[in-house]
């Protein structure tokens, strides 16, 4: 299968804001991951994060952050370039 690039935005509450879950999910799944863009605060995280693998890996990646209480929403427009 072919290899594809996806970007998201994720928001963290304040209790998963101090969960190493980019790095879980990065040992997890195969997956190349790039931080694009990040705010992180104690009471909230926004992280803007790029994902490259197969499609069925992001997917499953995604289900795994929002079982994970991370709210995920996909980069509809060039944003994050900056």
């Amino acid at each position: 299968m072919a290899r594809e690039t996806q970007r998201f935005w994720l928001t963290f509450d304040a209790e998963s804001t101090c969960k190493p879950l980019i790095c879980e999910m990065a040992r997890k799944f195969d997956l190349v991951f790039n931080i694009r863009n990040a705010s992180v605060t104690p009471a909230i995280g926004l992280i803007a994060l790029e994902l490259e693998g197969e499609r069925t890996v992001i997917q499953q990646a995604v289900a795994w952050f929002e079982s994970n209480g991370v709210q995920v929403e996909p980069v509809e427009i060039n944003t994050i370039e900056g």
